[in-house]
């Protein structure tokens, strides 16, 4: 198994020194969060935006220990792998809605930055990329709807010798450059973001996992120590729920990502490897992911494409990956790998809503890998609902979640399955 306590290249170049005490009382509240990632903080940040602070956040370990301490960083468009998979469930117009609001992750992160003076580390650049003809043609479609979406960007299709204007591989033979998006230290960005909500009075509380939850017009939650009795609750552990709620335990089934970081390049180096000094994806169904970071590390990262295992050695899984996309990097040490589990839906969207019979019981999950962009979106979207209600919270909650047979006993079998599925499928989608 991975060893969930291995430090991150996050948890090593954090900048906030921030911790928050146990619970150790019963205390009362409006809101209760069970969950301090960017789902729990952001969805607080934005209540708290709108006057309602009487909030308390449980977190289980420290801020951030989840998924939003152990990804890429890269701060993408779009929410899901692929809006087609919900048009049965919200139509046209709803599609064509979500589709409007998929593209403003990365403004929302930016103006929160700005307006708190959080110090993320932001940085503009990022590359689409694409191996074969199949994929250039799908890039050359994401360059009009990108183009639709946010115009005010450079956003530009890039082919054959075009594609080393942005990265130093050999590897690609088409890339779509993204100005508006970019990369993000995740860490200090969700840092930040707590030490904002805590200026509003809102009430933090790490090392106090949840333990026992009772519904009703007043819900409570027990911690080792102490309780919470609010109006409302929010669960927002995505993939650290640990069976907690067994209603939101069957509809996503977890996998695992695996991230490294090199030793710090030199200049020259990382002006070669990335002359925009942005971050980067392929678009196959499962994607290798990776970016230059601050330090001049490269950080990069993926998971398993067909069979769901653990890899024994994942400094070595990553260094052959890397090296494929850029065989000069032979020589360079890695300093640190890592990697931790992230909750899937089968429909690949994020999962919001309320739970059935309880209508004061919130949660938020399933973002299936793409979770730093899209967490600030359907946030902002959840925290609507939450408080006065929106369209925008009625269509997204409107997707259906199916139930994932088997999870408990065959889940590795299953992940092998879907995603062998996932690949076959990128060939008629054009994304292998």
């Amino acid at each position: 198994m991975i060893n969930i306590e291995t430090p991150t290249y996050y948890t090593a170049t954090k900048k906030y020194d921030l911790s928050f005490p146990m619970l150790e009382a019963d205390i009362e509240a409006d809101v209760v969060v069970i969950g301090g990632g960017f789902s729990g903080i952001n969805t607080a940040l934005e209540l708290a935006e709108k006057g309602i602070t009487n909030i308390v956040v449980l977190e289980g370990r420290y801020l951030g220990f989840g998924g939003t301490g152990r990804n890429g960083g890269q701060i993408m468009a779009g929410i899901g792998h692929d809006l087609e998979k919900i048009r049965k469930d919200v139509g046209e117009e709803g599609l064509r809605a979500i589709f409007e609001i998929s593209d403003q992750g990365a403004e929302i992160i930016k103006s929160r930055i700005e307006k708190y003076g959080i110090d993320a580390d932001f940085c503009h650049g990022y590359g689409y990329m694409g191996f074969n003809a199949r994929q250039e043609k799908t890039l050359a479609a994401w360059e009009k709807e990108f183009k639709a979406l946010s115009p005010q960007h450079e956003i530009r299709l890039l082919v054959g010798s075009e594609v080393k204007q942005i990265i130093g591989s050999d590897a690609y033979s088409s890339a779509l450059l993204h100005m508006g998006a970019g990369h993000v230290h995740s860490l200090n960005l969700l840092l930040g973001e707590a030490k904002a909500l805590a200026s509003h009075g809102v009430k933090i509380f790490e090392y106090s996992p949840a333990l026992e939850v009772t519904y009703g017009e007043r819900v409570t939650v027990r911690t080792a120590k102490g309780s919470v009795k609010a109006s409302k609750l929010l669960w927002a552990c995505d993939s650290f729920l640990n069976k907690l709620e067994p209603e939101l335990h069957k509809t996503t089934i977890n996998t695992f990502a695996f991230q490294m970081m090199t030793e710090p390049l030199s200049d020259e180096l990382v002006e070669r490897i990335s002359p925009i000094r942005g971050a980067y994806s392929d678009i196959r169904p499962v994607i290798d992911y990776y970016r230059v970071t601050r330090e001049n590390r490269l950080l990069f990262g993926s998971a398993t494409p067909l069979v769901e295992h653990i890899p024994g050695d994942l400094k070595a899984w990553n260094r052959n990956l890397m090296l494929k996309i850029f065989p000069y990097l032979k020589d360079v040490k890695i300093d640190l790998a890592w990697g931790g589990p992230m909750a899937c839906s089968p429909n690949l969207f994020p999962q919001l809503g309320s739970l059935p019979q309880h209508p004061n019981v919130f949660f938020v999950q399933g973002y299936s890998g793409f979770g730093v962009t899209p967490s600030h979106i359907i946030c902002k979207v959840l925290a609507e609902g939450m408080s006065e209600g929106s369209a925008r919270y009625d269509l997204i909650s409107s997707v259906r979640r199916s139930q994932v047979f088997g999870k408990d006993q065959i889940r590795p079998l299953l992940l092998t399955a879907g995603k062998s599925w996932h690949q076959l499928s990128g060939y008629w989608t054009g994304r292998r």
